[in-house]
Parts: C-alpha cells; sequence; structure tokens
C-alpha cells in the first residue's frame, strides 16, 4: 500500500511536506505542491482517514437512526445527510429501528461505542435520556421529523398546518366526512397532525373520523387496514387523509378492492408526500415535503456542532413547510 513516505520520495520533498500540502494546514509553494499532487495521481495514493481521526481525535463519521427506509420520506431524507455528509468529508452508518425502541437504545449503545462524532436520529422518544447522556459525552445529535427531546436541536416540518390546510382543502372541494389516518399520539408527528385535523373539522362544524391500528405506521398493511376501520365507521366517507404514502397506498388498495371509485366517490391525500405518489396508477394528491433538504440541512447542523469549540452548543429548531401538490386522487 502506498504511504506519504512514497509520495514524499517521488516528489523529492520530506513527508511533512506531503502532510502540510495535502492538509491544506500551512504554506507549501506552489510549485512544490504541483508535485506531491502529481505524485499522489501516479502512486493512486489514499489517504488513511480512520487513522487521521484518530490522531485528531475525529471520526469523521455520522450515524444516522430512523425508523423505517423502504417507502417512507426517511429514505429520500437519509440521500440528503449522505449527500452533504460525502461533501463535507463525513461517511454515513445507517441504523433502522422498525420503531422498536430496545433496537434503538442498542444502536444508540453501539454507535456512541463506535466510531461516530454525531448522531442523526428520528427517534421512538424512548430513549430520551439516553440521548441526552450521549450529548453531554461530546457527540453531537440533531433530531430529524420528530422532536422528541425539547432541549436537542432539530429538522423538522410543520405537521399542524399540513394537517389542517389538507382538511380545508377537501372541505372546499365540497368533502363533509373527512377521514384521518394517524399514528400513535406518543410521536410528535401524529399528535401535531392530529391537532391539525382537529382545528379544521372545529371550524369547518364537521365531525372527527380517526383510524388507529397496530404495527408499524409507516407501512401499506397499516394503512389498508386504518381505511377498513374509516368505511367501517362512516360509510358516508367522502375524503381521506393519510399521515403518510405508504398508508395511502394501503387505503388506494382498500377502495379498488370495495370498487369505491378515487376521486369521485372518495378523495385521498397523504401529508408527507414523496417522489412514489406520482408514478401510482392513480397518482396520489401530496402535502409534500422537502426531504432531501430535510437531510441536507440535519447533517449540516451536526457537522458544524462537531466542528464547534463551544462545548455549549446552541440548541436550534429549523422548521419546513410542505406544499400542496394536486394529482389524480383528488
Amino acid at each position: 500500500m502506498t504511504t506519504l513516505k512514497d509520495v514524499a520520495k517521488l516528489a523529492c520533498v520530506d513527508v511533512s511536506t506531503v502532510s502540510r500540502a495535502l492538509n491544506n494546514s500551512a504554506y507549501v509553494h506552489p510549485d512544490t505542491k504541483a508535485r506531491i499532487m502529481a505524485a499522489v495521481k501516479e502512486l493512486s495514493y489514499q489517504p488513511n482517514v480512520l487513522a487521521k481521526g484518530l490522531r485528531e481525535g475525529k471520526r469523521n463519521t455520522i450515524g444516522v437512526v430512523v425508523p423505517h427506509l423502504h417507502l417512507t420520506v426517511f429514505a429520500e431524507i437519509t440521500q440528503g445527510i449522505e449527500e452533504a455528509a460525502t461533501k463535507a468529508g463525513y461517511a454515513t452508518l445507517i441504523c433502522n429501528t422498525n420503531d422498536d425502541p430496545s433496537i434503538e437504545k442498542e444502536c444508540l449503545n453501539r454507535l456512541r461505542n463506535g466510531f461516530v462524532d454525531g448522531i442523526i436520529i428520528a427517534g421512538t422518544g424512548h430513549n430520551k435520556k439516553l440521548l441526552k447522556d450521549i450529548q453531554v459525552s461530546g457527540i453531537a445529535i440533531t433530531q430529524i421529523m420528530r422532536r422528541q427531546n425539547s432541549d436537542i436541536s432539530c429538522v423538522s416540518v410543520d405537521y399542524k398546518k399540513s394537517a389542517y390546510e389538507a382538511t380545508q382543502y377537501f372541505a372546499k372541494k365540497g368533502c363533509h366526512n373527512i377521514g384521518l389516518i394517524n399514528g400513535s399520539m406518543k410521536i410528535p408527528p401524529y399528535q401535531e397532525r392530529y391537532e391539525g385535523y382537529k382545528k379544521a373539522i372545529k371550524e369547518l362544524g364537521l365531525t372527527e373520523t380517526l383510524a388507529e391500528s397496530n404495527g408499524a405506521v409507516n407501512t401499506l398493511e397499516y394503512g389498508y387496514h386504518c381505511t377498513k376501520e374509516l368505511l367501517n365507521k362512516n360509510p358516508n366517507l367522502d375524503a381521506i387523509i393519510a399521515a403518510v404514502d405508504a398508508q395511502g397506498i394501503g387505503a388506494l388498495r382498500v377502495l379498488k378492492e370495495e370498487a369505491i371509485a378515487v376521486p369521485d366517490s372518495i378523495k385521498l391525500i397523504s401529508l408527507t408526500g414523496q417522489e412514489i405518489g406520482s408514478v401510482l396508477q392513480t397518482t396520489m394528491t401530496a402535502m409534500e415535503i422537502p426531504a432531501v433538504d430535510i437531510g441536507r440541512q440535519a447533517a449540516m447542523m451536526t457537522i458544524e456542532d462537531i466542528k464547534s469549540k463551544d462545548k455549549h452548543v446552541v440548541q436550534k429548531n429549523l422548521i419546513f413547510s410542505s406544499k400542496l401538490v394536486e394529482r389524480e386522487s383528488s
């Protein structure tokens, strides 16, 4: 394996000069630096990032803890995190918890004891103390989508406004029986979506129709069973608000099985729109969120905290807005 000594020998300079040139840590004459870079290219030299990180007390790695990736907005958020992290010279380690607190705890402990400088997490809310302990130990933490710890930085969405606007949108379409497929009220986004829905329903003088099921909320199965429940609760249902796209896809399956026309008989919208909604057989109207941008911003905030020399990092909260994108389902 090529070493710094090999590069120095070929460029006819000291090892320390090569190190300064590659790290831009001190002035190196342009001609000398050009010889060094030519030697690096000729020898295909790759610096040992891990060794460098250990010498500097940095790992240049960020752990990402999410509940689910398949057919969820977290896949796009993770893409944004990786893009921003890679650009800044950081690697990423992805942990999938399936919203299981025990799996989340195990992931957090492994990351804390492993090679990470920071953690980005969409948490279950069951490991708040552990997160604070990790942060106090010097590891930067940023929450995404779910603000579980009020004193830890977070990048999220205005869920309340999104649900409120979606409900008002259906009312303007002439809908009077608007159902909501939601998740556990213990998880902030679902609680906030319900608050927005409830506010709009009250202002409109309508009646709430809610559905919640067992199992992972970010799945087609969850949306399928909740849609069945909504139809049983209210046979006059004329609109469905799904918290996430996967639930909306499950809802479309039920409506097709029941031969219920979309959007003529029942209209449908997702509150967490992503790319998949635009390629379905019946394309899905959505309150779309800038998921990739959310990931990029979370990564940049985390890296900023990692690099900060101030041990008392100022807690930051960034809230993105959703944008209504009308498609065939409404």
